[in-house]
């Protein structure tokens, strides 16, 4: 775990190293030239252009596969008693809230911080293949359609990716029903292709340093020094959103877990410290138990039932930083969505928060928000630059989650008395 863990922060410095070491090598090239002129430009573009498209081709059996199985664990978890059918019924009350929060968080915060125009300008030069979607005139009827596809196989391969999602969260709650002996196979089928896809995205993001400077490179020649500010300006405001969402828990927590404001803070803070400095909220859970009993007068028995579910299928900021990354590139490649558009994205950042709770950081970038990104019809190819300045942003992430685990534990406790 330790070395995974080692590898996996390595491999975001050389990402992030990458994409600085691009954005200066394409300023540099926009200003000075670059050898081998436009020949050389297509090559590294075509390059950065080859490594994305290997990540999208996993996104499809992966998105599937981890629905069904997602579906599969909420289900064994709901029907292990009424404490943990309680406390799923509040996780997915909670994420349905956090998504329409995502979607009023980014349109103001866009609107009180816009993207800087002529930085927006040069990245729309990158001319990016454009995402199936409904299109921003779609009527209401047609995305009514796309909910429930006549052909699922058909679907996944035109990237309708909500009509999919649907279907991947019918199939995993039929399955949940059946005998025994024929959901077991089944659903550790579907846990051998997620595993299967994880394997081939983790092979992809081993030269992901290649990929994101030979893509940033295009950026740089384009875009200039002016990516820059943008992608600071995108770590900003989705850590922001995670920062707000978060918040919203002390009050949630003194009103429906009747504790007092100071007395939740205090439980949290040792919590969100390892949080901050571990950026993994299964790190945090001992912590979290800890305080939960011993601070916030939760029994042992809840905390150690309700906080492992809430670390295994419950994350809040999921949504909330996955819809922001999908409504920025909107904004920044001068998309409008549609309202069955926005509607599309919220339901598949529903569903999809679902299956990929538990997934490596990087994989879990695009395989949550490469659907959404899909659904609204937004383009994929920023994601990559977006990835390699995700370790901010993540931070907030998991302080977020941390602080909605703590609040849910002591709302579903329903101000009982501590064990002794």
């Amino acid at each position: 775990m330790k070395s995974a863990r080692s590898f996996l922060t390595s491999l975001s410095t050389l990402v992030l190293l990458s994409l600085v070491l691009g954005l200066v090598a394409g300023a540099a090239a926009q200003r000075w030239g670059l050898p081998g002129g436009h020949v050389t430009a297509d090559l590294i573009q075509a390059l950065g252009q080859l490594w994305l498209n290997a990540l999208r081709m996993t996104i499809i059996p992966l998105v599937f596969s981890l629905l069904v199985t997602g579906i599969a664990s909420i289900a064994d978890a709901a029907r292990t008693g009424r404490l943990a059918l309680k406390a799923v019924a509040w996780f997915g009350g909670l994420i349905v809230f956090a998504t329409m929060y995502a979607v009023a968080a980014a349109y103001g915060l866009h609107a009180l911080w816009p993207i800087d125009p002529e930085g927006a300008r040069l990245l729309l030069a990158i001319k990016p293949e454009g995402a199936e979607g409904l299109g921003a005139g779609a009527p209401f009827s047609e995305f009514l359609k796309t909910i429930a596809p006549s052909n699922p196989i058909r679907a996944a391969a035109e990237d309708a990716i909500l009509g999919m999602v649907v279907f991947a969260v019918f199939f995993g709650f039929a399955a949940s029903g059946l005998p025994e002996r024929l959901r077991v196979p089944l659903i550790t089928f579907f846990e051998a292709v997620g595993e299967t896809m994880i394997v081939i995205v983790r092979w992809v993001l081993s030269v992901a340093p290649l990929g994101v400077f030979a893509l940033s490179i295009g950026v740089g020649l384009t875009a200039g020094a002016s990516a820059a500010g943008v992608l600071l300006h995108y770590v900003a405001l989705i850590s922001i959103a995670c920062i707000g969402i978060g918040l919203i828990f002390y009050p949630l927590a003194v009103i429906f877990g009747r504790v007092s404001l100071g007395r939740f803070a205090r439980a949290a803070a040792p919590a969100q410290v390892v949080a901050f400095s571990t950026q993994s909220s299964l790190a945090s859970l001992p912590v979290m138990v800890e305080r939960a009993v011993d601070e916030l007068g939760v029994k042992r028995a809840t905390a150690g039932l309700v906080l492992p579910l809430a670390v295994a299928v419950f994350r809040i900021t999921s949504p909330v930083a996955n819809l922001g990354v999908a409504i920025y590139c909107a904004h920044l490649f001068g998309l409008e969505p549609s309202a069955g558009q926005l509607f599309a994205a919220m339901l598949t950042a529903v569903l999809i928060s679902i299956g990929t709770v538990g997934l490596p950081g990087q994989a879990s970038f695009f395989a949550s928000i490469a659907p959404i990104c899909i659904a609204m019809g937004v383009p994929l190819e920023l994601l990559p630059l977006l990835l390699a300045v995700e370790v901010v942003p993540d931070i907030f992430r998991t302080l977020g989650n941390v602080t909605a685990d703590l609040a849910v534990v002591r709302i579903v406790q329903g101000g009982e008395a501590a064990s002794d």
